[in-house]
């Protein structure tokens, strides 16, 4: 009420006002100089917390993840609060959209056989890679992002931007894994949707030097390959479609780094627990060391 009125005294005044309303003046005047409740200055510091987490995580967390957040940092609050405060404050987290498929299926007889069957888990790092590309829009014309993601952590541990859909995109993010991951890769299955980039000759030679096996999904729909394309509908969501438009492969491919390596060290994700890739991947390697 008293906003209603400071909005309007200027022209009317407090009395005519509260003359209208059938309000006391001296009520007016009385909340206008009463100290704010504990609930509204613990609001007022809770709300420029959640500001802050807000934009530390590529303005993209809804109310579940910012108060995960909270959570983490030590604050004592609830999650139905912390919603209602992001919708005053007119925060809300990224949501997805339709993906569109980018890549080109090769024939029956050069596909390997399907090892994962849609069971997208891993006991320990390096055990199962999901690989996949998805398209950006700029304006100079479209570009190319690959990602190789270990399921065991959801760690992007590979990716390349390029203009075009040619076969050393998706080897270039393969190499970088590789790389990243070091040469304990025996056994490694490596799992990817039918496209030729993948079935290429280069790509599967360079796995079996890795001493990885190939897996390809058998059924030919999303589901073959629904974690990596759940990657690929985050990056859309939480990068590419809240900063767009975009101009050229050289400023995607930058936002896109930035973005994997918030992914892989500050972003939380429910299957590690609400822990980012990494700090999930330190954990584990932890025990494995306490244990021995």
């Amino acid at each position: 009420m008293t906003t209603f009125i400071d909005e309007r005294r200027a022209r009317w005044g407090v009395e005519p006002i509260c003359r209208t309303l059938e309000i006391a003046p001296s009520s007016y005047y009385a909340a206008k100089t009463r100290p704010p409740s504990p609930r509204a200055v613990r609001d007022e510091v809770l709300g420029a917390d959640i500001v802050r987490i807000h934009a530390e995580h590529f303005s993209v967390y809804g109310v579940r993840k910012a108060w995960r957040v909270l959570r983490r940092e030590g604050v004592a609050v609830g999650r139905d609060r912390v919603g209602r405060l992001m919708r005053a404050l007119g925060l809300a987290g990224a949501t997805r959209t339709k993906r569109i498929r980018t890549t080109r299926p090769a024939p029956i007889g050069q596909r390997p056989a399907d090892l994962v069957e849609r069971v997208f888990t891993a006991a320990a790092p390096n055990r199962l890679w999901v690989a996949d590309l998805t398209y950006v829009w700029t304006r100079a014309g479209f570009v190319y992002t690959a990602f190789v993601v270990d399921v065991f952590s959801r760690a992007i541990v590979g990716w390349r931007v390029m203009a075009s859909l040619r076969a050393e995109l998706a080897l270039d993010a393969l190499e970088m894994a590789i790389w990243a991951r070091g040469s304990e890769l025996a056994g490694l299955v490596h799992h990817s949707d039918r496209g030729v980039q993948y079935l290429a000759i280069r790509y599967t030679e360079r796995l079996a030097e890795a001493e990885a096996v190939s897996s390809v999904g058998s059924r030919g729909d999303s589901y073959d390959n629904a974690l990596a394309e759940t990657v690929n509908g985050l990056y859309k969501a939480e990068l590419i479609e809240r900063r767009k438009p975009w101009t050229s492969v050289e400023q995607v491919e930058l936002a896109t780094a930035d973005w994997v390596a918030f992914w892989n060290t500050r972003r939380l994700h429910e299957a590690c627990g609400y822990l980012p890739p990494a700090e999930f991947e330190a954990a584990y390697h932890s025990r494995l060391q306490t244990a021995a």
